[in-house]
């Protein structure tokens, strides 16, 4: 296959690409820099501009598929008023750039694969939640409503879209875990908040095996949880990478003190979302890491 890819340097986007890459497939990389042969592996760069909602003419004519992974980390700085515009604007134009795009090639791609995220639902408590689930009403979850509606021009020229509200993705370097790992490490780690919080988790091996997935799996459209079938809380995540890194996780951080360190950000952390894969297992897909035990133990070796 031809792939268009966007947030190519990411977490995500990088080992995407390295995974098309080393099957045979072609890799056009979307990049804010000049189009052209990227260094080393083969790919090729074509420039976009999603400030300015430009993309190179007919950089995406003639691809099978585009995943649209781009946009600020909406734990990189604190949120202010000025970041939360960014993290929304990044997305929400970034992906009307993208389906604007695909929608007036000539010869369209089939699937474009559109990020979004578990924050769509909000805190959910306990109950466990599928891709029928309302929107919530927080920040995040408005957020997700946007850039998924963003896409509506590619949806409205005929293209599969498909939504992975993706999880915490466990890896060790990058994301959530990735922080986390060095603090457990040293012997800081320990429970956020109350700890009964449900975090929606994955393997960044199943991330990447999902993409791919949806890539061909024509019966997938619209929002698909990208989540492992086995939810655990914060506590259960935090026993867990005890046990992994063979530390004690005796701190533990209450809410209140989060707020005051994070800010708006620590929303995403106490809140509560018990997300499950329902779309993906109808569809077939098989997670490798089901539970919070293999997606760790996959992160480590992976890493070295």
């Amino acid at each position: 296959m031809r792939v268009a890819v966007t947030g190519s340097t990411g977490l995500i986007g990088s080992a995407l690409t390295r995974s098309l890459l080393a099957d045979g497939h072609q890799v056009v990389r979307l990049v804010r820099g000049r189009s052209g042969a990227a260094p080393h592996d083969g790919s090729v760069c074509a420039h976009w501009d999603p400030v300015a909602g430009r993309v190179d003419p007919g950089a995406l004519d003639g691809v099978d598929a585009v995943v649209h992974l781009a946009g600020a980390g909406v734990g990189d700085k604190r949120w202010t008023a000025a970041y939360k515009r960014e993290i929304r604007d990044s997305r929400v134009r970034g992906t009307d750039a993208v389906a604007r795009a695909c929608a007036a090639c000539a010869d369209p791609p089939r699937v474009l694969v559109s990020a979004s995220a578990t924050g769509y639902y909000g805190d959910t408590g306990a109950r466990v939640v599928d891709e029928s689930e309302p929107a919530g009403d927080d920040f995040l979850a408005g957020v997700c409503v946007a850039w998924e509606a963003a896409a509506d021009p590619a949806r409205q020229a005929g293209i599969r879209v498909v939504h992975p509200r993706t999880g915490l993705v466990v890896a060790a370097e990058g994301g959530a875990f990735g922080r986390l790992f060095p603090l457990f490490r040293l012997g800081l780690g320990g429970r956020l908040g109350s700890g009964d919080q449900y975090w929606p988790f994955i393997s960044l091996t199943d991330q990447i095996a999902a993409l791919r997935f949806a890539l061909t799996a024509g019966e997938l459209s619209g929002p698909v949880n990208f989540t492992a079938p086995e939810p655990v809380t914060n506590r259960e995540v935090t026993r867990a990478l005890s046990r992994a890194l063979h530390r004690p996780a005796l701190a533990a951080v209450p809410a209140f003190a989060l707020r005051a360190a994070l800010g708006g950000f620590a929303e995403s952390i106490t809140c509560s979302a018990r997300v499950v894969p329902a779309a993906l297992q109808r569809a077939g897909f098989v997670s490798a890491h089901p539970t919070i035990d293999g997606a760790l133990d996959s992160a480590l070796r992976t890493a070295g």
